[in-house]
């Protein structure tokens, strides 16, 4: 069965920081376009962070300087390291795979086909 687990959400106070991390099983996504969502309670899903194939990666504005997404292949596991938190950052978070596109040339609009079922992050300030 293809599947993206997430974990490593949690309660953090401004600030802080915390580690997501998206396990796959069933498929070798290790050369595909990879991306981390996240959707607050009565707005929409947003993009956080992509990661291409070639390990190229691009942020939302909102979270640059901040997030820093990542992979290990050996694990077949995509990483979102989240820094200076902020009360706005609380959400579920997603993870997402292409499944078919090594590139993420069209941004957080690339087709994803692939959902975890999301961890909750909640930032107090």
């Amino acid at each position: 069965q293809v599947q993206l687990v997430e974990s490593g959400g949690g309660s953090v106070q401004a600030g802080g920081s915390l580690r997501l991390s998206c396990a796959a099983s069933g498929y070798t996504w290790s050369n595909v376009c990879m991306g981390w969502f996240r959707q607050a309670p009565g707005k929409e899903r947003e993009g956080v962070a992509l990661m291409a194939g070639d390990g190229g990666t691009s942020y939302a504005d909102s979270v640059k300087g901040r997030f820093t997404i990542s992979k290990d292949s050996a694990k077949n596991t995509v990483y979102l390291q989240m820094n200076s938190l902020k009360p706005d950052d609380t959400a579920v978070y997603y993870c997402a795979a292409s499944l078919f596109f090594r590139s993420c040339s069209s941004g957080f609009r690339t087709p994803f086909r692939l959902w975890g079922q999301g961890t909750q992050v909640t930032v107090s300030s």
